[in-house]
C-alpha cells in the first residue's frame, strides 16, 4: 500500500529496496509483525488484515522508527508499544473515516510517531541516531564491498540536479535519500502502472516549478517531496479519483495545496520538535475527497467506485462499465406500449415540452406515408395509436389515476384540464412515472394497486390538450399530476430507419425515432438464466475437462468459479440481456473462452439485431502498445477492443428448437480494424449444447452438459 499497489512482485521490489538500510527495514517488518500478532489475538480475522489497510501505518511507522533512533532497550520497548499504539489508532480512524467514505491514509502513523518522539524527550534511555549518514555500512554488512562499490558508481552518475532529486524523492518515501533505491523503485513503478509514474513525475514537476514561483529555490526537501507532493499527485490524479485530463489539471492546485501545508503546518510543528511527516498529504488527500462526496452528481471528475489498485485498472473498468452496468443506476423502464410508435415530441421540444415539462415524451404510430391516420382523418378513431393498449413501464403502486375528461374532437384542445386522463406510479422513492391523454373509461386497474411490467394500465386516448390522439410519457420524482419532469433512460428498446434496426440501452429516445420493445426469447432466457448451484460441465480437445459452478457474494454478485482452473467470471442476467462483468483467472481456460465468446448477449431473436460493446482494455492487449496506451490513457484511447454479437433471425419465440449466437472480436487501432476471434454458442431446447473460439492460431469446439 506503500505506492497504492497491491501487485505482489512491485511490494517485494519495495521490501528489497527498503533493505539498503536494513535496520529500518527490519524494524518494520517486526513492527508489522506484532501487529498481525496483535489483531489475532484480539479477534480480529485475517480478511480483515489482508489488505494491508490496517497495518500499513504501522509498517511506516517501524520504518521512520528505525531510522531516527538508536538501538537499545529502551528503543525495542518503544518499538512494540509504538506498533501496537499505531495498530490502534489505525484501526479506529479507518472505521471512522471509512464510513464516510474516506481512506485514514497514514494519520495513525503520524500521530504515534508524533507522540513517541515527544515523550522521548524525558527518556534518557533512548536518542536519535546518525544512523542514515553512515547507510554504507548497512549495505556493506548485507552484500560486502561489491555491493558498496556498485551504489558509489550509481550515486556517482553525472545527471541534472533535478533528476537525482526525483530519485532521492522516491527513496525518501522509504525513509532512505540515495539514487539507488530512488532508480529501482522507479523501474518497479513504472513496469506496475505507467500512470502513477506519470503522476510521480507531474507532481515533482509541479512542486518543484511552484516552490521556483514563490522564490523558494525549487527545493523543500526530499522526504516533502516525496510523501507530500508526488504521493498527492498519484492519490488524487488516479487512484481515489478516475485518472483523466481534468484530475490531472487539479494536481496543478492540489500539489501547491500541500506545499503550503508542508511551510505553514511545518513550522508550527517544528517549534515543539515534531516533523510534519506526511501530514500535509492526508490533509489534502482527505480534504479534497470529502469535498467531492458532496457534490450531487459526479460530473467529470469521477470519484473511484470499485478499487483495483491501479489506475490502469481503475480507468479501464470505469470507462467499461459507464454504460455496460447502468441497470446497477437505473431501474428499468421500458417502452409503455405494443409494437412500433414514434417519437412526435421529444425532451425540450417546440410545441409543449418547455420548463418545468422540458423532459417528456409524446408518442404516436405512422403508416408508411408517415400519417398518423387514415382517411377521413377527423375523428379520435380514425387515428393509429387511439384505443391502442398502454403498458406499465416498471413494477409499481398506482398513486392517482384520473379518469373523468372526455376525449377532445380532433383540432381541438382541452387546456383546462391539460394533462386529461392521467396514471401517476410509484416504481421506488423519489421515482414516479405519468402517462396522460388517456381514454376515459379505459383504466384496467384503480389507485393503490400494485401493477406489474407490461401489464395493460389503460387504452390510449383524445383527452386534455391534445388535438389528435397521443401518448404522453414522462418521468417524475413527486407524486403529483402536473410534477416537475426529470431526464430518464429507458433501459432497452429497438429504433429503427428505414429497414435498419439498431439495439438501445438505457437512452432517451429522440423526437423522429421510431421505436419498439425487446421481446425475449424464451429459449435463449432459459439457457442463460444460471442460478446458484448450477454445475455446467464443459469439455474440448487439448484442455481439461472443466465444471463451473454458479455462486453469489455476499453483494449479491453471480459468478461461474472453476475449481480445477482457479477462475472467476462474473456476470448479470437482467431479463433481457446476459453479459459478463469481470473476469479473473487463467487467460488460457475454456471459462475465458466463454467469457469472450458471450461477453454480452441479447436474449432475443425476434429481430435480427447486433449488440456491440468492448472489453476492458488491460485484458487483451499486447503489453508494448498497451504500455504506451497506458501512458496517454487518461488523455485519448488509440487502441480498443470491440465485441460484437447476433442472435440469428428466428420466429419461434416460445424455446423449441435451436437457437445460434454469433460473436467476433474486432481490435481498432486509431484508423485500422482487425478481426481477431470468431465464436459461436449453440442453444438447444433451453440448454447450451455447445460453443466454438477461432483465432488465427487455434480452433476450440468445446461441448457443454449439465
Amino acid at each position: 500500500m506503500l505506492f497504492f499497489s497491491k501487485n505482489r512482485l512491485f511490494a517485494c521490489l519495495i521490501l528489497l529496496v527498503s533493505f539498503l538500510t536494513a535496520f529500518a527495514a527490519a524494524c518494520g517488518l517486526i513492527a508489522v509483525t506484532i501487529a498481525l500478532i496483535a489483531a489475532e489475538l484480539l479477534g480480529f480475522s485475517r480478511t480483515q488484515t489482508a489488505d494491508g489497510l490496517l497495518t500499513y501505518s504501522v509498517v511506516l511507522f517501524g520504518l521512520g522508527f528505525g531510522s531516527n533512533f538508536e538501538f537499545g532497550t529502551a528503543f525495542s520497548v518503544l518499538l512494540v508499544v509504538g506498533a501496537l499504539l499505531t495498530l490502534f489508532l489505525s484501526t479506529v480512524l479507518n472505521a471512522i473515516l471509512n464510513k464516510r467514505g474516506l481512506p485514514a491514509l497514514s494519520l495513525a502513523f503520524i500521530i504515534s510517531t508524533g507522540l513517541i518522539i515527544i515523550a522521548s524527550k524525558s527518556f534518557d534511555g533512548i536518542g536519535l541516531t546518525h544512523r542514515q549518514i553512515y547507510w554504507y555500512n548497512e549495505s556493506y554488512a548485507i552484500g560486502g564491498s561489491k555491493l558498496v562499490d556498485l551504489i558509489s558508481w550509481i550515486e556517482n552518475w553525472s545527471m541534472p540536479e533535478y533528476i537525482s532529486g526525483f530519485f532521492r524523492s522516491m527513496s525518501a518515501i522509504l525513509f532512505q535519500v540515495n539514487i539507488t533505491s530512488g532508480i529501482i523503485l522507479t523501474i518497479g513503478l513504472f513496469v506496475y502502472s505507467r500512470i502513477a509514474f506519470t503522476l510521480m513525475v507531474f507532481g515533482y514537476a509541479v512542486a518543484l516549478l511552484f516552490s521556483y514561483t514563490m522564490g523558494g529555490g525549487g527545493f523543500m526537501g526530499f522526504y516533502n517531496m516525496g510523501t507530500n507532493f508526488m504521493l498527492v499527485a498519484v492519490a488524487l490524479g488516479g487512484f481515489y479519483i478516475i485518472p483523466s485530463i481534468r484530475s490531472f489539471l487539479w494536481i496543478l492546485i492540489l500539489v501547491p495545496i500541500a506545499y503550503l501545508m508542508v511551510s505553514g503546518i511545518g513550522n508550527l510543528m517544528l517549534k515543539i520538535g515534531v516533523p510534519v511527516f506526511s501530514l500535509p498529504f492526508c490533509l489534502t488527500v482527505i480534504l479534497f475527497l470529502y469535498m467531492l462526496r458532496l457534490r450531487k452528481t459526479q460530473m467529470k471528475l469521477a470519484l473511484t467506485p470499485i478499487q483495483y489498485y491501479s489506475p490502469e485498472e481503475n480507468l479501464y473498468h470505469y470507462n467499461n462499465g459507464k454504460e455496460r452496468l447502468l441497470n446497477t443506476f437505473y431501474l428499468q423502464l421500458q417502452l409503455p406500449f405494443l409494437g412500433e410508435w414514434v417519437v412526435s415530441q421529444g425532451y425540450d421540444g417546440t410545441m409543449t415540452h418547455k420548463g418545468d415539462w422540458s423532459k417528456a415524451i409524446d408518442f404516436v404510430i405512422l403508416d408508411n406515408e408517415m400519417k398518423t391516420f387514415c382517411l377521413p382523418g377527423n375523428q379520435p378513431e380514425h387515428f393509429y395509436c387511439y384505443n391502442k393498449p398502454v403498458l406499465c413501464p416498471a413494477d409499481g403502486i398506482v398513486e392517482e389515476i384520473i379518469d373523468h375528461i372526455e376525449d377532445n374532437e380532433i383540432g381541438g384542445n382541452n387546456t383546462k384540464q391539460n394533462w386529461g386522463n392521467s396514471i401517476v406510479i410509484k416504481h421506488a422513492e423519489g421515482l414516479y412515472t405519468k402517462l396522460s391523454h388517456l381514454k376515459k373509461h379505459s383504466f384496467k386497474t384503480t389507485k393503490g394497486a400494485y401493477v406489474k411490467k407490461a401489464e395493460i394500465i389503460a387504452y390510449c386516448g383524445n383527452s386534455g390538450r391534445s388535438p389528435e390522439p397521443h401518448l404522453h410519457f414522462q418521468v417524475q420524482s413527486t407524486p403529483y399530476v402536473g410534477s416537475k419532469t426529470m431526464s430518464y433512460p429507458f433501459s432497452y428498446f429497438v429504433s429503427r430507419d428505414g429497414h435498419e434496426l439498431q439495439f438501445s440501452n438505457f437512452s432517451v429516445p429522440t423526437e423522429g425515432s421510431i421505436l419498439s420493445n425487446i421481446l425475449t426469447n424464451a429459449s435463449l432466457s432459459s439457457a442463460f438464466n444460471f442460478q446458484p448451484g448450477f454445475i455446467l460441465k464443459v469439455l474440448a480437445d487439448d484442455y481439461k475437462t472443466e465444471e463451473w459452478e454458479v455462486n453469489t457474494t455476499v453483494y449479491n454478485e453471480t459468478y461461474f468459479y472453476c475449481k480445477e482452473q482457479d477462475d472467476y467470471a462474473y456476470f448479470v442476467n437482467d431479463g433481457t440481456v446476459f453479459y459478463f462483468t469481470n473476469y479473473f483467472g487463467n487467460k488460457q481456460s475454456l471459462l475465458y473462452h466463454f467469457y469472450q465468446s458471450a461477453f454480452k448477449v441479447l436474449l432475443s431473436s425476434e429481430k435480427e439485431l447486433t449488440l456491440v460493446d468492448y472489453f476492458p482494455l488491460n485484458s487483451f492487449v499486447s503489453t508494448p502498445i498497451k504500455w504506451v496506451q497506458d501512458v496517454l490513457a487518461p488523455f485519448y484511447l488509440f487502441i480498443r477492443l470491440k465485441y460484437e454479437s447476433t442472435v440469428a433471425l428466428d420466429s419461434n419465440q416460445i424455446g423449441i428448437g435451436r437457437q445460434v449466437i454469433n460473436s467476433k472480436q474486432i481490435q481498432e487501432l486509431v484508423w485500422n480494424k482487425t478481426i481477431k476471434s470468431e465464436a459461436s454458442i449453440i442453444i438447444e431446447n433451453g440448454k447450451i449444447s455447445e460453443f466454438s473460439f477461432t483465432t488465427n492460431q487455434q480452433k476450440i469446439k468445446a461441448l457443454c452438459s449439465i
